[in-house]
């Protein structure tokens, strides 16, 4: 059924007709619509034999997936930004019990400062925790993505991630296609559980594991994840032929087939730039994009071959790690390795804290790209005299003050400043 709706209901729904069984989640933005929705349609009777959990934490919202999925349950929580850190060792002990939870990370910045606009700092918080992360272009593949999600989960017992970007999609509204009850009934088969806690055959789940079996228990979760890159590519073939879109997998291609230049980029951010690629195209400029939608697995052989015959790579990533660079740029560069003839790898910063990445600005980066490559990380549209007034005010004076603040009140200062004329 096509609606005109919120990206988070829209969602909402999508969750709603995998049938989840327990569901909980503590309120924190851009992600509360989400379960706002899931709780109304579970007040209205149409989800149908779920207990819709209220929680006091974060940290209190996955612990209780993790329990109702340890009892059998098909168990699903959302959240953004700081919530995930405050679930961080549940987000672990999640993965490390092979627990198939979906949760929904609305992409939130991670302060401090303060910062409720859209970056991918929270999802890099956790990218190594044991959780398959996939990232959603639009709400339409958000609503696709969760589906696939549940039976992504359900087939490896494995949690899965779906990341969506806040603001930009949580609370966008547009078209979307809402699929029938029956075709995701047809797509994701009734929960079988793997491991259930039942009182007739007695378990222990948790247990400690000394030095003499936890390197194997961790290695099996890799190895899971490596099976998810066969996996995703499956399912996405079989949800396009059931529902007639194509969604999911492990990557996909824009204009990539004579590229000499490539983009990779994750997120929303491909929209604008396939329309910066589209405009550059008009100018005979051999430019296409990589949009991954797995991160975690990461696709290393299917970038490794859509990357091959490319000169340089451009990575457009809204994270980046303190003290070495992009986090998706360095798995980009990882993959390349050992090629005969490896393109080189540029990484480009935008876009944190919900900053807009123009298409003005994309222009500029691409085409500095093509004449003249860069070495070290790019942070796009970085306002440097503002960032040299901070670094001079701190060598001057010791008691300088807190940098967010000064620089807030130097951008005052300045947006009020009237040149005379």
């Amino acid at each position: 059924m096509l609606k005109q709706i919120e990206g988070s209901y829209a969602m909402a729904e999508a969750i709603a007709l995998c049938r989840p069984e327990v569901v909980c989640a503590y309120p924190i933005t851009p992600q509360t619509h989400i379960v706002e929705g899931i709780g109304e349609l579970v007040r209205e009777g149409k989800l149908a034999r779920c207990e819709f959990i209220n929680v006091e934490s974060e940290f209190a919202a996955l612990s209780v997936a993790i329990g109702a999925s340890a009892a059998g349950a098909r168990a699903y929580t959302a959240t953004s930004s700081q919530g995930l850190l405050f679930m961080a060792e549940a987000v672990y002990n999640a993965a490390g019990l092979g627990l198939p939870i979906v949760m929904t990370l609305g992409n939130r910045a991670i302060g401090a400062p303060i910062n409720i606009w859209n970056d991918h700092s929270d999802a890099m918080s956790m990218r190594d925790a044991g959780w398959m992360q996939l990232f959603a272009e639009t709400n339409q593949e958000a609503v696709d993505l969760h589906i696939q999600a549940f039976r992504l989960a359900e087939e490896l017992s494995m949690p899965v991630m779906v990341c969506v970007d806040g603001f930009i999609l949580t609370h966008a509204v547009e078209r979307i296609e809402i699929p029938s009850q029956e075709d995701v009934d047809a797509f994701l088969p009734p929960y079988d559980p793997v491991q259930v806690l039942d009182p007739r055959e007695p378990v222990s789940i948790g247990a400690m594991v000394g030095p003499d079996a936890f390197t194997e228990v961790r290695f099996l979760q890799h190895y899971k994840q490596q099976q998810a890159l066969s996996l995703l590519p499956k399912f996405a073939a079989e949800y396009e032929a059931r529902f007639g879109r194509a969604a999911g997998g492990l990557l996909r291609t824009y204009k990539a087939d004579d590229a000499e230049l490539l983009v990779v980029a994750m997120g929303s951010v491909n929209g604008t730039i396939k329309d910066t690629i589209d405009e550059m195209r008009a100018e005979s400029i051999k430019i296409g994009l990589v949009t991954l939608v797995s991160y975690r697995p990461f696709p290393t052989a299917a970038l490794r071959a859509a990357l091959a015959n490319a000169k340089d790579v451009v990575v457009i990533e809204k994270s980046f790690a303190v003290g070495i660079g992009g986090q998706l740029a360095n798995n980009v560069d990882q993959a390349l390795r050992n090629m005969t003839v490896a393109p080189r790898v540029h990484s480009v910063v935008a876009g944190l804290g919900g900053r807009p990445i123009t298409r003005a600005a994309l222009h500029r980066v691409f085409r500095q790209a093509v004449i003249q490559p860069w070495e070290a990380t790019h942070f796009l549209d970085l306002n440097e005299r503002i960032v040299a007034a901070e670094i001079h005010r701190t060598r001057k004076k010791r008691r300088s003050g807190p940098t967010a603040e000064n620089i807030l009140k130097r951008l005052a200062s300045e947006s009020s400043f009237v040149p005379a004329e």
